[in-house]
């Protein structure tokens, strides 16, 4: 069996997702592109500006599988925000792990940490975008059948034509869950006990540069995109960023990072700009 760890560029001035739609799309794209190219999924996640991937296949296996779910979540994309080609040239990294030296171990708790890092919550059994609670998880999380449902109201759902397994389950979000197609035995054997995946959990960089900052969980991307959009028209009476004048986005980066306490690197990920560009209307403005 071989391992590869995928990883896409980080995006410092835009998002791979704005919002919950956009999560529930790729969530489910991740189910079918591992259905489709029988490729196993052993641990994701979903980050707002990148995405990680764990995979078993060959190496050019593991590009196939990141270069389609980009395709098809590029299309989605484009057509939602009107922007062509937004993320055919967005690099991947794919760098192989494996069992022997421990090194799948350490990619799986990595990839599962992120949120946590990220300060979007305090542990990854509660980020939803990802498998951060699908291993040793003992509770039940209410679910329907796809099996259960017509094959237009599939369609309507996951957005597309392909026909998943019936006993692949839905998330009462819209989505399909992890635990339907990542081999969950498979992955707890792994790491042999659940105290045993709480250790790796807990020591991965991820782990080590949250307890460095030791910041509280703080708001995600998409609360600020949001909130961005309301204060453009209730601060300046325009529908969206893109409106405003110079002046009136270095006020409204001042407002975001009072009222939520962005940094420079999330309002410059939010509102698409580079980083000298937001510090620069901070500073000037």
């Amino acid at each position: 069996m071989k391992f590869f760890l995928i990883t896409s560029d980080h995006f410092s001035d835009r998002l791979w997702f704005r919002d919950d739609e956009d999560f529930r799309v790729a969530m489910n794209y991740v189910a079918i592109v591992s259905f489709t190219l029988g490729i196993n999924v052993l641990a994701f996640i979903l980050m707002s500006n990148h995405v990680h991937f764990v995979v078993e296949c060959t190496h050019e296996e593991a590009k196939v599988f990141a270069d389609r779910f980009k395709m098809l979540y590029g299309k989605y994309y484009a057509r939602k925000y009107c922007s062509a080609e937004y993320l055919r040239r967005t690099g991947i990294d794919i760098r192989d792990v494996r069992l022997e030296d421990e090194s799948l171990k350490r990619a799986i708790a990595y990839v599962n940490m992120n949120s946590v890092a990220a300060n979007i919550c305090a542990y990854p059994n509660m980020y939803p975008w990802g498998t951060g609670d699908t291993f040793f998880n003992s509770n039940n999380t209410s679910s329907a059948l796809l099996g259960d449902m017509s094959y237009r109201a599939q369609n309507r759902i996951i957005k597309s034509k392909v026909k998943l397994p019936s006993h692949f389950s839905l998330s009462n979000s819209g989505y399909i869950l992890p635990s339907s197609y990542v081999p969950v035995k498979f992955v707890e054997s792994v790491f042999n006990s659940a105290s045993s995946y709480r250790y790796f959990l807990n020591n991965s960089s991820k782990a080590r540069a949250h307890l460095e900052t030791r910041a509280s969980p703080s708001f995600r991307d998409q609360n600020i995109v949001a909130a961005s959009v309301d204060l453009c028209r209730s601060l300046f009476r325009v529908d969206g960023v893109e409106d405003l004048t110079t002046s009136q986005t270095a006020e409204l980066l001042r407002q975001l990072k009072y009222r939520f306490n962005s940094d420079i690197n999330q309002l410059a990920r939010v509102i698409g700009l580079s980083y000298a560009k937001v510090a620069e209307l901070i500073d000037l403005y």
